[in-house]
């Protein structure tokens, strides 16, 4: 899985994520690509809902 997928999964906004928090975007990808996605999860649990809180991707919503 790529980290634009899993963003997408999780319901956030890779596009708007990135060019907000570019610096922040680009860790999470680097680490993401060093972990399983259920290990990145977990270490991350907290945070991603604060992120998708910011960047909620919208593309899904009715």
């Amino acid at each position: 899985m790529e980290f634009e997928e899993y963003l997408k999964s999780k319901k956030i906004s890779a596009s708007d994520f990135k060019e907000a928090d570019e610096h922040r975007y680009l860790e999470w990808k680097e680490l993401f690509g060093m972990m399983h996605a259920d290990s990145f999860t977990a270490q991350k649990k907290f945070l991603i809902n604060d992120i998708r809180r910011r960047y909620l991707d919208q593309s899904k919503s009715v």
